[in-house]
């Protein structure tokens, strides 16, 4: 092996655990200062409301914190929690969907702020109210009554109907009414989004978002944004602890909380503005002893200016459920985009319909992949039968290859030339095997964000993966995971690689055989549904070259000899045309 297939070699290994590294020490949860994050079980304080320069009367202190109490509401697969005090909802407990221990999933557990939480400076919520329950009609109010005549109601209610249509969605309507003999003007204040931290001990934390919408986009931080940042490696500070995410745009259309596979998002209705979102991050309940962040935040909007005896009313929509695209295009135009399924997104949709309409037919999501695997390998069999064969060409090419790498050893760009000269004399193109793994990248990374946020997968089962959007781990050793899957697809990438036609020079060769190593930690410890995808790919390869293995050697020939062939054949019918 030369020099520079050694710094090559190097250069890889390096890369992969630079790349280890950077994950375990980024996306890896580690304990906040008491500055960053703030109190988990602590209970929430109440803002003092500014005093607006046009009204003398300011708005009082928050009254002694309530005792607790809670009250719930439910739809045929969804209980709504609600507290007293803080005036929202506690948490959102899903029926349809086991977390850890088989634990129905519980969305804001952390219970830093409640769903639906009012206040006037970002994450402190405003307290004092009084909860009442209509359970005949599916509504909870809160009212909240201050020293100069504000009254400040909120009303919680389910959509009308068994609940079917629309299971994880509340009405939130918040009026503002002025009960004294003053004007009043309300300061800007707050709707929480509540928070959203890990549910499975493998949710990885860069899945842990506040996403928003405006105009037609979507902007997005991760929990990791909060975190001190520098330079890898170098150690060179880029910047501090951030407390507080504050942003302000002209059309804002909503906000969101969300986890790998769930999410909370408000969504003003009417033609009032939002002003700014804003999130902070959060100590989140343990997981398996690990500590987690989470992520809070919420949506501002200017309060309303009121006459004495006025009243104004804010209406919101809050969705609080798993990402289903069917659900979150119902809530609005561009709540979807909390999917996250990047570049490749229009793949990812694609791969998501199929894989669900063939689970509709198969009954497991496991078979799903499969076929669908198996269907798309079918439609790009030509493509990868015509690169396998211009590979063979390669592959009888590289004698004169070898010899003319040894008479222009010495010079590098006649070599090059030389050997465009030699592809393009012989009628081969060196990048057509190329093409089958140019067009797998785009379903790869289409299948990659697929499943790292469709809830599809969570609790699908398949032989001994208990869930195919967790890693398949079986066991450990010395602390460390072995999953099947994962392994399992990297062999057969060897396999496949042994029975390719071998093309270039040794070098490249040998860093090709890098790929199985960087697919291997890519897919590791992620979903095992994306390990299976490319491990039957891998099956569907092999299979297939080896039916072309059997096929005879083509022929090497020049160009010239085939195009007088060529003409000879066209000469020869033209002549037997014309001939009596």
């Amino acid at each position: 092996m030369d020099r520079k297939s050694w710094i090559a070699i190097i250069i890889s290994v390096t890369g992969l655990f630079v790349w280890q590294w950077y994950v375990s020490k980024y996306y890896t949860p580690q304990t906040p200062s008491p500055s960053a994050s703030a109190a988990p079980d602590s209970t929430p304080t109440a803002a003092v409301a500014p005093t607006p320069s046009a009204t003398p009367a300011p708005l009082v202190q928050q009254p002694p914190t309530m005792s607790a109490r809670a009250e719930s509401l439910s739809t045929n697969s969804t209980e709504f929690v609600f507290n007293n005090d803080a005036g929202g909802i506690e948490q959102v407990i899903l029926r349809m969907h086991l977390g850890e221990n088989h634990d129905n999933v519980a969305l804001n557990r952390s219970r830093t702020m409640p769903i639906g939480a009012f206040g006037f400076n970002p994450g402190e919520v405003l307290g004092g109210f009084e909860m009442t329950t209509d359970r005949a009609n599916g509504e909870v109010f809160f009212k909240r009554t201050q020293s100069d005549g504000l009254e400040i109601t909120k009303r919680f209610s389910l959509p009308p109907g068994d609940g079917t249509k629309s299971p994880y969605t509340v009405n939130l309507e918040v009026t503002f009414t002025n009960s004294g003999s003053a004007a009043i003007q309300v300061p800007d204040f707050f709707i929480g989004a509540g928070g959203a931290a890990p549910i499975h001990i493998h949710d990885l934390p860069m899945y842990t978002r506040f996403d928003w919408g405006h105009e037609a986009k979507m902007s997005s931080i991760d929990v990791n944004w909060f975190s001190a940042s520098s330079v890898p490696l170098l150690g060179i500070p880029l910047h501090g602890e951030r407390p507080l995410y504050l942003e302000t745009e002209p059309d804002i259309r909503w906000a969101a909380v969300t986890s790998q596979y769930f999410c909370t998002i408000v969504t003003p209705q009417g033609a009032v503005p939002t002003k700014s979102v804003w999130a902070k991050r959060f100590d989140a309940p343990k997981l398996n002893g690990s500590p987690v962040f989470g992520v809070q935040g919420g949506l501002t909007q200017g309060g309303p200016s009121l006459a004495p005896g006025a009243r104004e009313t804010r209406t919101f929509q809050i969705y609080s459920g798993p990402k289903e695209i069917p659900r979150l295009r119902e809530i609005g135009p561009t709540q979807d985009q909390v999917m996250s399924f990047g570049i490749f997104g229009f793949v990812s949709e694609f791969l998501l319909w199929a894989m669900n309409n063939l689970y509709a037919l198969l009954g497991s999501y496991a078979a799903a992949i499969i076929v669908l695997t198996i269907l798309i390998k079918t439609i790009l069999w030509p493509v990868q039968n015509k690169a396998t064969n211009e590979m063979r060409k390669m592959a009888l090419l590289a004698p004169k290859m070898t010899e003319m790498r040894d008479k222009y050893k010495d010079s590098p760009q006649k070599l090059n030339e030389e050997t465009m000269k030699l592809y393009k004399e012989y009628g081969v193109n060196p990048f057509s095997g190329c093409l089958p793994m140019l067009i797998q990248i785009p379903i790869f990374f289409g299948f990659y964000s697929m499943l790292g946020t469709a809830i599809e997968l969570r609790n699908s089962s398949f032989f001994w993966v208990a869930d195919l959007s967790q890693p398949d781990t079986i066991a450990h050793v010395l602390g460390f995971p072995i999953n099947v899957l994962p392994i399992v697809m990297a062999g057969t990438m060897v396999w496949q690689m042994v029975i390719t036609p071998k093309t270039g020079d040794a070098m490249q060769q040998r860093i090709f055989y890098f790929m199985p190593i960087i697919f291997l930690v890519f897919c590791y410890n992620y979903a095992s549904g994306l390990a299976l995808y490319w491990t039957t790919q891998n099956i569907f390869s092999i299979f297939q070259l080896y039916l072309t293995r059997n096929k005879p050697l083509p022929t090497l020939e020049k160009k010239s000899v085939i195009a007088k062939r060529a003409a000879a054949e066209v000469k020869k019918k033209t002549k037997n045309r014309h001939s009596p």
